[in-house]
């Protein structure tokens, strides 16, 4: 792999050549792994999503994005338009690194409405000639012409006392008539946590209300996206702490993203909540962001990677993408995720029935492909382990194993192809809360996302699979399971450039 300088990973998309962008945008397209339904770079790192919102009967969806090579360098934010949140066209940048605040990157942010006009709050990320981190807080607006214009000076200009410079990611809303910025910040201490400012309007001034006080008084270094919503009348907290140790099957990755469900308290900032849960039980997910969609669903969509970790396609100048997006429902207590039911119309016309299986598991209708959503019904199970072999040959496979006794899920990708690195592991498990019923799997060129039982658990993971590795295979322990598998071609592209 190439080694960046600091030079190079600080330079301005605004100054590399036509030739140059059209050489990297050219590489980047004969990727074999390039996804066909999901958000990707036209070249570059893709990494946040940011400014998620349904405005004016479009969704605008936005990602940090540095350009020129698939690193973390300078960073600038790419931004979709969407009528569905399915098909998506490419609008361009709209925010660059282009002031004295945000010289350094544009860094995570959110969307809002007020008085029928869209803005922005984004940290704004500098850095000064000790090469010292100086984070403020950027507010910006549309115009009536379409126009994103910055209001300066930011309208937080340093963190307040007893927290560091890792101060950052806002994610604005409104409640009781108020305008509410949740930031993600580091203590003096380096432990991580989450604060809140309000304001009355999105100019300012802005308050710095206090800490919010959770029981997790000592977890991670750093809070990072931060993002609060009130769903079936509870308070949610989602957030990505880093630095959580291990623990069982727990807090596999590198860094972590996750929620709390209780009652938050707006004057005293203490929060009442339940264990911090994972938002996501396999390789490559974090930094999510929500927003309500036209029928006030809340829908997530979280960065389908992670820091610090070299992926396959890095040599060819680009990484990562965006997930699908995830309708979130508390049942039961729980958070549940499960796919935009507009998700459906990425299906063509053509629906293979994979038909009925015993023990032996013949499959009825062979199918061959790289990207679809693949539907699978247990209908009975006596079996004490099933197993599902997806892009498949003979010597490659991503398997999903269930375990019945124990309801254990696991993600296998120890022969799914080229890996990232490092990571520790090759398998990714979780335990259902109830026995398995359905899977419903979507399967791109180079990224699987697995549902169980209506999003009771989520597995993301990127697989670097050869073309020929498109098969389905089934195979049992022992026992009878009869199975209803539904197969839905996908094959277009939902991006327009």
């Amino acid at each position: 792999m190439k080694e960046w300088t600091r030079d190079e990973r600080y330079r301005k998309l605004e100054d590399a050549t036509a030739e140059e962008l059209a050489s990297l945008k050219e590489t980047v397209e004969n990727s074999r792994y390039r996804q066909k339904y999901h958000i990707q770079p036209s070249t570059g790192l893709l990494n946040d999503p940011n400014g998620l919102i349904y405005f004016n009967g479009e969704y605008h969806i936005s990602h940090q994005w540095f350009p020129l090579g698939a690193v973390h360098g300078l960073k600038y934010w790419d931004h979709y338009k969407s009528k569905d949140l399915v098909h998506y066209r490419h609008d361009g940048v709209l925010l660059k690194p282009d002031t004295t605040y945000d010289s350094h990157g544009v860094y995570s942010g959110s969307a809002f409405e007020f008085e029928g006009a869209l803005y922005y709050m984004y940290t704004g990320n500098h850095r000064n000639a000790e090469w010292e981190r100086e984070s403020t807080q950027i507010i910006a607006k549309v115009n009536d012409s379409g126009q994103v214009e910055k209001i300066l000076p930011p309208v937080i200009l340093q963190p307040p006392a007893g927290y560091t410079q890792h101060f950052r990611d806002p994610k604005v809303f409104m409640k009781d008539g108020k305008l509410y910025a949740i930031i993600g910040a580091q203590r003096a201490n380096e432990t991580g946590c989450a604060v809140l400012y309000e304001a009355a309007r999105p100019e300012g001034p802005w308050s710095f209300k206090g800490e919010i006080q959770t029981a997790l008084t000592d977890f991670g270094y750093m809070w990072e996206c931060p993002d609060y919503f009130q769903l079936n009348g509870k308070d949610v907290l989602v957030f990505s702490p880093q630095g959580i140790e291990s623990k069982g099957n727990q807090f596999q990755n590198i860094y972590q993203s996750g929620y709390i469900i209780g009652e938050l308290d707006f004057e005293t900032l203490e929060m009442t909540h339940g264990d911090f849960v994972e938002l996501d039980n396999g390789f490559d997910f974090y930094a999510p962001q929500t927003l309500q969609d036209e029928a006030q669903r809340r829908v997530m969509i979280g960065w389908m990677g992670l820091p610090d970790t070299e992926y396959p396609t890095d040599a060819e100048g680009w990484a990562h993408c965006l997930t699908l997006p995830r309708t979130l429902v508390i049942e039961d207590g729980k958070l549940k995720q499960k796919p935009h039911m507009n998700l459906r119309r990425l299906r063509d016309n053509r629906e293979t029935a994979l038909g009925y299986a015993n023990k032996f598991l013949k499959q009825l209708h062979p199918y061959e492909g790289e990207q679809y959503e693949l539907v699978i019904d247990i209908l009975d199970n006596e079996a004490s382990a099933i197993e599902f072999h997806l892009r498949a040959s003979k010597d490659e496979a991503t398997v999903i194993r269930y375990e019945s006794d124990t309801q254990l899920v696991k993600l296998e990708r120890f022969d799914s192809g080229r890996l990232p690195t490092p990571v520790e592991g090759t398998s990714r498990q979780t335990h259902l809360d109830t026995p398995l019923r359905q899977l419903r799997v979507f399967v791109d060129t180079s990224s699987i996302e697995i549902f169980c039982n209506e999003g009771e658990r989520v597995l993301t993971s990127r697989i670097f699979s050869k073309p020929t590795s498109n098969k389905i295979k089934v195979a049992t322990d022992s026992g009878q399971v009869y199975l209803k598998m539904t197969k839905y071609d996908i094959e277009g592209a939902n991006q327009d450039d």
